[in-house]
């Protein structure tokens, strides 16, 4: 992690740097009797804004309003819920001791390549940050990670039915797809400043049903055709391409392939780059991963859902706990509102991260 990215996250937890500190601006709201001012909720919503957005540094008038409109209940919910688990680690007696602080900052200066002091302390300044208020702010996270460890994660458990139960009922997420594996030869078809040369493309059309012939009639190699003409980067593997994943390839593919048999070569097909011919050189059929198979990934995703669902509900008896006194009647409506629209039952994982997709053939 880049020691902006780092910063970047740490600052989200926007407390007051100095406790008791006199106070000389607008307060919004206070959470048993600890205050968030403007200044530093403004501060948060920029934050978030930019998170969210990259770009909205771009934004100005009625656009920027609505884009601070939109993340504002998020925010206000975020903050609240930070100090109220803030001030419950501290109720336990979490605190970050010196040689804690020493390990945290002695890795965010390896990861940056930040060797000497001299260049840690101007990458600080550069954030606009003293080594006292980094580690104010490392220790406030250090707080609020230990608690929700404490208090939330050492109440998540597994059951073997319940992953059972969450595999079946995921099933198609759980099935990999049935695959195809090809062998290309490209004629390309060269392009002029005025376009495609009509000469050219029938002289490469014509060229591309002679090497079809010289495979279908003549019992030429596939392979050993691909290698001696083929004008595709494939040529170096004799036109080999794949597996490719069925569901992933382009419509026209998928129409050739549905015509073929494994063995088969296609009729010329015309593509972006010229004319191409396919050999259909095998096929598997989607396949289901066990439930054993898929234990680890299975108890992440359950794991993760049980979290959010008992950070939901430790939040939930935190905010009736507390007494939290807003100072801004818009942000009162906006948190209650937030709060009000969380659903006891957190939504389901996201399904995984499809894989990269395969090299479409030219």
């Amino acid at each position: 992690m880049s020691l902006r990215t780092c910063l970047f996250l740490i600052a989200l937890l926007a407390w007051p740097l100095a406790a008791g500190a006199e106070i000389l601006e607008q307060i919004v709201v206070k959470v048993n009797g600890e205050i968030i001012t403007k200044t530093e909720f403004e501060s948060r919503q920029v934050a978030a804004l930019r998170q969210q957005d990259p770009k909205a540094a771009t934004l100005t008038g009625d656009a920027l309003r609505e884009a601070i409109s939109a993340i504002t209940p998020r925010v206000i919910v975020e903050a609240v819920d930070e100090m109220l688990l803030l001030q419950r680690g501290q109720e336990l007696g979490f605190k970050m001791n010196d040689q804690q602080f020493q390990s945290i900052v002695e890795q965010i200066r390896k990861e940056n390549r930040l060797e000497s002091e001299e260049a840690f302390q101007k990458a600080l300044a550069q954030e606009g940050l003293s080594m006292g208020e980094l580690r104010s702010m490392l220790e406030r996270q250090m707080i609020v990670s230990n608690v929700q460890r404490q208090e939330v994660m050492a109440k998540v458990g597994i059951s073997e039915e319940e992953a059972r139960a969450y595999h079946t009922a995921h099933i198609e997420e759980f099935t990999r797809p049935g695959t195809v594996t090809l062998r290309e030869i490209l004629v390309a078809v060269p392009e002029d400043a005025k376009g495609i040369n009509v000469a050219a493309d029938e002289a490469a059309q014509q060229k591309v049903e002679e090497i079809r012939r010289r495979v279908t009639a003549g019992g030429e190699a596939f392979a050993k055709l691909a290698a001696e003409v083929s004008e595709a980067s494939s040529r170096a593997n004799g036109g080999l391409i794949g597996p490719l994943n069925r569901n992933e390839l382009t419509p026209v593919l998928q129409e050739m392939l549905d015509k073929m048999a494994p063995g088969d070569v296609s009729e010329p097909i015309r593509t972006p780059r010229g004319y191409a011919l396919f050999l259909y050189e095998s096929a598997t059929e989607p396949e289901v991963v066990s439930a054993e198979e898929a234990r680890e990934q299975i108890a992440e995703r359950l794991w993760e859902q049980k979290r959010r669902a008992e950070l939901q509900k430790y939040l939930a008896k935190l905010r009736a706990q507390a007494i939290i006194e807003f100072k801004n009647e818009e942000l009162r409506k906006a948190y209650e509102s937030a709060t009000r629209d969380v659903a006891p039952a957190v939504p389901e994982p996201a399904a995984p991260e499809p894989a990269a997709a395969p090299r479409q053939p030219s």
